[in-house]
């Protein structure tokens, strides 16, 4: 199967959402099953949004309705999803990491590099926060990471530094909302959508039901 008509799947979702990362190995797994190749194309969302201010820093103490009982019971959905797919995870949450770089970042490999390029640097920074505990609102994190799939890091840099790029993120996150996204990770294939951090068998009627 060419790259042009290689099948894929619209995957919504924010770094610093745990679910978005156990999404992730859900996905993978389908993905292994899967006698055929399949592409993600990676669409950015902001969780932080109702909490950030116009020069696009996050105000932590705005009331966003998410009080300490809607935190442990993310919590215990974490834990529960943790069993279930076998994942390890340093955090459980990351309420205090801003993504909003990170997603600068991606977008611009995403743009910039081969999609497999994208995707090792996509793995390394969920990897990286999840596994390790890093903070990817860090520069030197995000540069770091870039170096290490291969990608140089002055071009991080220099992406995070561009307000066009910053820009182009914005916009995805606006085009998300209007399409409807009120949460990641949020799944769709061929107008069809599935939220959560669902089990690979509900992705695999997913994708293929609209094959």
């Amino acid at each position: 199967m060419s790259e042009a008509t290689t099948a894929s799947i619209t995957v919504y979702s924010d770094y610093v959402c745990p679910f978005c990362y156990l999404g992730r190995e859900s996905l993978s797994r389908y993905q292994a099953d899967r006698e055929e190749p399949l592409r993600i194309d990676w669409q950015p969302f902001d969780l932080r949004a109702g909490k950030r201010t116009t020069d696009g820093e996050i105000d932590h103490p705005v009331d966003d309705g998410k009080d300490d009982d809607y935190f442990e019971q993310a919590k215990e959905s974490v834990r529960r999803l943790q069993q279930e797919y076998d994942v390890e995870m340093t955090l459980e949450l990351a309420t205090e990491v801003d993504s909003l770089d990170a997603q600068v970042a991606s977008a611009y490999v995403s743009n910039e590099h081969p999609y497999e390029t994208w995707l090792a640097f996509d793995e390394a920074i969920f990897a990286a926060l999840w596994q390790d505990g890093r903070d990817i609102g860090s520069e030197d994190v995000l540069v770091d990471l870039a170096t290490s799939v291969g990608i140089d890091g002055d071009e991080i840099t220099a992406a995070l530094n561009d307000e066009a790029h910053r820009e182009t993120v914005t916009d995805a996150f606006t085009a998300a909302q209007q399409a409807g996204i009120t949460g990641v990770p949020t799944f769709v294939a061929d107008g069809h959508a599935a939220r959560g951090a669902v089990p690979p068998a509900q992705l695999r009627r997913l994708v293929e039901g609209a094959e």
